[in-house]
């Protein structure tokens, strides 16, 4: 069928100039394949460097994306406490205890609350992270300007997490984590009550 000139296309038709150009799916490095996304959680991570400096812990970042954690904290007592009088007590050949952090940054709601996934891709497959990779769970909500500082046991096998706004009448269950940076200062690890 020939289109005579000045015709234009029927309502629901386009032209085949004006379609986009598929996509070229899978791309080779996560940069490529969502710039976005790794953008964001750069500058996530960025933040969580400033908040963690800003409350003096010792702040250090693994070479690469190969690890499992994002960050690295030096927890060391006397520089977190100088003024706390037991700190004189500690054993100046103690070794620094370090923590495992994956930060992770959401500004989506669902079902009136942040969601955030918080889990590894294992061969196409969501897969939970293990003890024997991190310690704790930053979690980032962009819209409140707010941390969640989960550690690992309290949500192990967990791959994705709901967690309330500030103004929401009943508190969530994650809620006792808000902006919990205490929780990283604990003396004997990861053995919480």
């Amino acid at each position: 069928m020939s289109r005579r000139k000045g015709r234009t296309p029927r309502r629901n038709q386009r032209r085949a100039q004006a379609l986009p150009a598929p996509a070229n799916y899978p791309s080779t490095s996560p940069f490529e394949r969502d710039p976005e996304t790794k953008r964001c959680g750069e500058i996530t991570e960025l933040a969580f460097t400033l908040k963690a400096a800003r409350l003096r812990f010792g702040v250090s970042h693994p070479y690469g994306d190969s690890e499992r954690y994002d960050v690295i904290l030096d927890c060391h007592r006397d520089r977190l406490f100088p003024t706390d009088p037991y700190s004189t007590f500690l054993d100046p050949r103690a070794r620094p205890r370090l923590v495992r952090v994956q930060v992770k940054a959401t500004a989506h709601l669902l079902f009136g609350q942040y969601h955030v996934t918080i889990q590894r891709k294992v061969n196409g497959r969501a897969v939970p992270y293990k003890l024997s990779e991190i310690d704790f769970i930053a979690a980032y909500v962009i819209p409140e300007d707010s941390w969640f500082i989960i550690p690992l046991p309290h949500i192990l096998g967990v791959t994705t997490l709901l967690l309330s706004p500030k103004n929401r009448l009943r508190p969530g269950i994650y809620d006792r984590y808000r902006e919990a940076w205490h929780l990283l200062q604990e003396p004997d690890g990861l053995e919480f009550a």
